[in-house]
């Protein structure tokens, strides 16, 4: 059932993002009357289509469908969607319709500046989507995160060798202030770090990165947990009564424990029976006798560190939801040019359609959702900008090309450019499947 929530998830997810990009193309074409042959969301491959405004049953319901120059419709294939442009060279590679005779309503002969908009459509409408997206979100539901200042970190393996320590509180990073939590992995690896400052104890300690690791830390997924003091905000189970809110652990059978997560193993080796806790109550110790349960755990709910909630006003949440989704563009940009560098191993970080499908819960949540999409939607237009042929972004350097020369490349050159760009979109998907698999083997 979680796999089938996932998939469908997915499917509606991309569906509604490949809608949104190719109605930026089609728009554009439309607004200069350059001819659209097809708009079809997933590919029909072989000729294949689930829905067709061409096909006999619907032309018998509209019979004006039959006179509309644009086939509007479904393919079999899920795996993404086109606009179809008269005139143009496209990742179909059909050059039939380019040994003809130019057309007043093709691709071709339109000036470059309007050819260069047809192409930029895509992404234009990509980050618009993205825009109001995060404006809902923000008039909605407002903007909640845990907050960097006041809380400490508890580190894995990978941390503790580089330098950090449970119970830390990082400063900066360089001259950057961090002030999202969740983000002071990522910020460790998009911003080249070189020194990060920490509060340990009473000393401010200078921790100098070892660039050489910055690839591990893109694929060591947890370096810094919240570290969660064990105070107790309330109690539930066969221990209420004994622990009052405010109460703060001290030990577990005898182990001092500062932390949440230092208590959990020391509790799990008591499952089903009693351990003996000391905890503090104003300025008294006491000690108490907990019953532990099969999961090990003992009913608590700790008091969560401070977190920043935001409140939106339909008017605040259109200036930060701009603010947002430039900022969240430059973050992908700064991970794409990690991807980019070999010595950083992000590349084993790329993943392909299953890797979006684990991103997404497994029951349905409206704000997940549509945060998601406003992220995908994101690296959709970001990727697309890519100047690699058969990406929009190769168009867009033809275009620019021609208007700074004056000079058409010709069409042999395009097609030749096109199928280079396509064998590197098929390597790049091999990767990316590749990486998948091999995270779900291990």
């Amino acid at each position: 059932m979680v796999v089938l929530v996932k998939t469908l998830q997915v499917i509606l997810a991309l569906s509604v993002l490949i809608l949104i990009h190719e109605l930026g193309h089609f728009t554009f074409a439309k607004l200069f009357h350059i001819r659209v042959d097809k708009f079809f969301l997933f590919f029909d491959v072989g000729g294949t289509k689930l829905f067709s405004t061409k096909s006999g049953w619907f032309t018998k319901l509209f019979p004006k469908a039959a006179q509309w120059e644009t086939e509007y419709g479904i393919g079999w294939l899920p795996l993404g969607g086109y606009c179809k442009i008269a005139g143009m060279i496209d990742e179909s590679l059909d050059t039939e319709s380019m040994k003809q005779e130019p057309q007043a309503w093709e691709f071709r002969t339109h000036p470059a500046w309007q050819r260069l908009l047809v192409m930029a459509g895509g992404v234009l409408y990509n980050f618009i989507f993205a825009i109001l997206a995060y404006v809902a979100i923000l008039d909605i539901w407002g903007d909640t995160y845990i907050k960097n200042e006041g809380n400490a970190v508890y580190v894995n393996e990978l941390a503790y060798d580089l330098g950090f320590r449970t119970g830390d509180r990082i400063l900066r990073f360089d001259d950057y202030v961090p002030e999202d939590f969740t983000s002071l992995q990522i910020d460790l690896a998009r911003r080249d770090v070189r020194r990060a400052t920490v509060l340990r104890g009473a000393d401010t300690v200078d921790i100098w990165i070892d660039q050489a690791r910055i690839g591990e830390v893109l694929n060591t997924p947890g370096m810094f947990d919240l570290a969660v003091p064990f105070v107790v905000d309330t109690v539930i189970g066969p221990n209420t009564g004994l622990l009052h809110h405010g109460d703060t652990f001290l030990a577990v059978d005898g182990n001092p424990v500062t932390y949440l997560q230092e208590a959990r193993p020391l509790l799990a080796e008591f499952a089903g029976g009693e351990v003996p806790v000391a905890v503090a109550r104003g300025g008294d110790t006491l000690q108490v006798a907990l019953q532990v349960d099969t999961t090990g755990r003992v009913g608590v709910y700790t008091v969560f560190p401070g977190y920043e909630r935001r409140e939106y006003s339909f008017l605040q949440a259109l200036p930060a939801g701009v603010k947002l989704t430039f900022s969240t563009i430059g973050g992908y940009l700064q991970d794409l040019r990690l991807v980019a560098t070999p010595r950083t191993e992000a590349y084993k970080s790329v993943g392909s359609f299953i890797a979006i499908g684990q991103v997404f819960p497994s029951e349905w949540d409206w704000y997940v959702f549509v945060r998601l999409l406003a992220l995908l939607s994101i690296m959709l237009g970001v990727m697309n900008l890519l100047p690699i042929p058969a990406l929009d972004g190769g168009h867009i350097v033809i275009c620019l090309y021609e208007m700074i020369t004056r000079r058409k490349p010709s069409d042999k050159f395009i097609l030749a450019a096109q199928m280079v760009g396509m064998v590197l979109l098929v390597l790049l998907m091999v990767l990316a499947f590749g990486n998948d698999i091999g995270r779900l083997i291990r």
